[in-house]
């Protein structure tokens, strides 16, 4: 693979206005079918195989017209202190805002009249209408939204305190001024990293194209699929940063070919055909643990996964053609004036002061236990929290306590009870009997607050039961009431609503994480086994990986449940954490953490096979890689941590999780846990069983091949280089 990648990157280079065209074709067509396509409305939620779905599935067939896909409203109004909803004068008010509403616009469906509904609490104090429209809420229009914030002006001039809750009023989310930032510190760094505005701006520009190629598709096919806003908005945020970590790689190797003397489209081949070679596994690694969230079985997460996989893709293919085709026109600018009298001076001076990853890479060594026990036992006192997660789904209940939707879910809660908010829809498959069989049962379950008459279909073989249950909808006395209505009830009888489906989806998302562990670690381990020609390398690889992201869940629990640092982090309430984002977390983070492992041992294994000792070889490794993965991380960070300002709880959690997993992963794991597991191990660290060896395909990741196919010898410059003091640290 190393030959093939080698003669992609010279012709790269060579055809390289044919190359960059290309690219900007693929971008403009991308761009003009984002373009051209009609506006993307809110993807469909489904559970398959849970009870709360056959129920939802079992409404949609029996009460045809009746589907619940159209956004609704429920508008609120609390009478002023010692007043009641009933006195004429506020009442008069609120059939006002009714009429208004119902005259609003033609996306809205029906208005319900309060005092016809039964929806006034029973001290009177409080009273809702509920709006239920003909679309979606994204395809809300902007008329329609002005008129239904608007519409409780007056009343709130009479003295009515009005709320408005539902998923009328969501908009496409928001990320903030943040995640330009993310971008900026990216650039900072790549400055510093490179010394060059050329070298630095190549992996920024390649990273936008891909990404802008990648969202401008999932826009464009985004009615077709059912995707949602939040896909390209994950598929932005891990397209950014392992774009920019690819191309940053490339580069970076490119530039070490330069200063060996290599003619510029020699080099240009060479840095595709080994680091190139590493682009392409960890891409591959990203890729599976991003397809494997399919095994979920759960629609939306596998079409985010898949969504965010084809970025990934996109952004190999562009590290291995577009990075070399630019490289190609930036000529001798890629290394800047101060970086070129540095590499002068380092190869004019054999005793030239060891870089700090040969200082760290040394201390390692002299300190490997040390370093092991303080890495594990600090992660493992971070990950203490992760003992106390919970799980949910977000409500209005979860909203900030100064937006509206918020204040209307509390004021329903007091003036109807906390259940109130998270009604469960009993769905019965039989006749009236058996629906009134069924509501004198539910009636006598602790818990209940409230049971409505069973409402048939119009063939009378269906009914649908509203039970009101006493506590909050994210509760355990509400899960367990749930439960009980199941367990007591046979195959006919199913509960719904979002409360239930919130509960399903928790119990589905728990389930299928083991499997899920099993499938991409089994599969990358595998791969890695390939790639580094040993058992406990990749062993020791996803172990670390199960330690670093079983710290950063313990820190999601901290911030977003427990609320430490909340304000630092701009969480402004908080509650259960997202029922997808351990699962989602588990499968970016074990990506992106193989990514580094890749790019950092694949230095080590071919130091190791050029001849180098263990130890010698760990040096080697963390003298040439060192710095890049250190930038890498800190870009990865940086890109992230902007999503930390979206507006959306589920962006700013997965922002917030993906960018310190990266820190715990890259500097705790990768940079000290695993050169001193390494150093431990010595040479049992390359060992693979000889009957596995002649089994397993050999893709010479490191370039050895290529090595003698060029020319070089035995490639054993590396070790020529080291130190006499690396030689007696490996020997002590």
């Amino acid at each position: 693979m190393a030959t093939f990648l080698y003669k992609m990157g010279r012709f790269a280079f060579r055809r390289r206005a044919f190359v960059a065209l290309a690219w900007v074709v693929l971008l403009a067509l991308a761009g003009f079918g984002a373009a051209s396509a009609s506006t993307a409305t809110s993807s469909s939620f489904s559970i398959p195989g849970t009870e709360a779905q056959k129920a939802f599935d079992l409404l949609e067939e029996r009460f045809p017209g009746g589907s619940a896909d159209g956004a609704t409203a429920r508008v609120v109004f609390k009478a002023p202190d010692g007043q009641k909803m009933t006195d004429a004068a506020h009442k008069a008010e609120v059939k006002k805002v009714v009429a208004e509403l119902g005259d609003s616009s033609d996306q809205v469906a029906s208005v319900v009249d309060p005092y016809r509904g039964k929806a006034v609490s029973r001290d009177g104090s409080t009273a809702y209408t509920q709006v239920t429209y003909k679309v979606s809420g994204m395809e809300l229009t902007e008329e329609t939204r002005e008129a239904l914030t608007e519409a409780g002006d007056e009343a709130r001039d009479a003295g009515l305190t009005v709320e408005i809750g539902g998923d009328a009023l969501q908009a496409v989310p928001e990320t903030g001024s943040s995640e330009i930032v993310g971008v900026v510190v990216a650039a900072i760094v790549l400055v510093i990293t490179f010394g060059s505005l050329i070298a630095a701006g190549l992996p920024l520009l390649t990273a936008i194209i891909g990404v802008g190629i990648g969202v401008s598709t999932i826009a464009a096919l985004a009615n077709v699929l059912d995707l949602g806003s939040t896909t390209s908005t994950l598929a932005m945020m891990i397209g950014l940063a392992v774009g920019i970590d690819y191309a940053l790689f490339i580069v970076s190797r490119y530039r070490a070919e330069l200063a060996e003397g290599r003619e510029r489209e020699d080099a240009a081949g060479r840095a595709v055909g080994t680091a190139g070679s590493a682009v392409v596994f960890a891409g591959l690694t990203v890729v599976i643990a991003l397809v494997g969230l399919a095994v979920v079985n759960i629609p939306m997460l596998s079409k985010m996964g898949f969504a965010a996989a084809g970025t990934v893709v996109i952004a190999v293919l562009i590290a291995l053609t577009l990075v070399p085709a630019l490289l190609g026109f930036a000529g001798a600018k890629v290394v800047g004036r101060k970086a070129r009298k540095r590499m002068e001076s380092a190869s004019q001076d054999a005793d030239a002061k060891p870089n700090m990853g040969t200082r760290w890479a040394r201390f390692v060594l002299r300190r490997p236990v040390a370093v092991l026990l303080a890495g594990v036992v600090g992660l493992g006192i971070i990950a203490v929290p992760a003992g106390s997660l919970e799980m949910g789904l977000p409500d209005d209940g979860s909203q900030p306590v100064s937006t509206t939707q918020r204040k209307a879910y509390d004021l329903l809660s007091d003036g109807f009870g906390p259940g109130f908010n998270g009604p469960l829809m009993v769905v019965v498959d039989g006749d009236e009997a058996a629906a009134d069989a069924t509501v004198k049962q539910v009636q006598g379950m602790d818990g209940v607050a409230a049971v409505t008459p069973p409402t048939p279909n119009k063939a009378g073989d269906t009914a649908v039961i509203t039970v009101v249950p006493k506590d909050r909808p994210s509760s355990a006395g509400t899960e367990d009431l749930v439960h009980s209505i199941r367990d007591s009830s046979g195959d006919n009888v199913l509960v719904t609503g979002a409360t239930a489906m919130n509960i399903d989806f928790s119990q589905k998302m728990n389930d299928a994480l083991l499997p899920y562990l099993a499938l991409v670690v089994g599969l990358a381990f595998l791969l890695l086994m390939v790639v580094f020609r040993s058992v406990l390398v990749p062993l020791k690889a996803a172990l670390g990986f199960l330690l670093s992201v079983v710290a950063a869940l313990g820190a999601v629990v901290a911030v977003f449940q427990w609320g430490w640092l909340a304000d630092v982090f701009g969480v402004e309430q908080t509650g259960p954490v997202m029922s997808m984002m351990p699962i989602f977390m588990v499968g970016v983070v074990f990506g992106l953490a193989m990514d580094y492992e890749v790019f950092l041992v694949t230095r080590m294994r071919e130091a190791y096979v050029h001849g180098e000792r263990p130890g010698q070889a760990i040096v080697t490794g963390f003298k040439h890689g060192a710095r890049v993965v250190v930038a890498a991380a800190v870009i990865m960070i940086a890109v992230f941590g902007g999503f930390i300002g979206s507006s959306e709880s589920m962006i700013k959690m997965i922002g917030f999780g993906l960018a310190i997993a990266v820190f715990f992963d890259a500097f705790v794991v990768r940079m000290a846990i695993v050169p001193a597991v390494l150093a431990l191990l010595g040479k049992s660290a390359w060992w693979l069983p000889r009957w596995l060896d002649k089994a397993l395909p050999n893709v010479d990741v490191e370039g050895e091949q290529l090595r003698k196919e060029l020319g070089d010898g035995d490639g054993r410059g590396d070790g020529d280089a080291s130190s006499e003091g690396e030689r007696e640290l490996v020997r002590a």
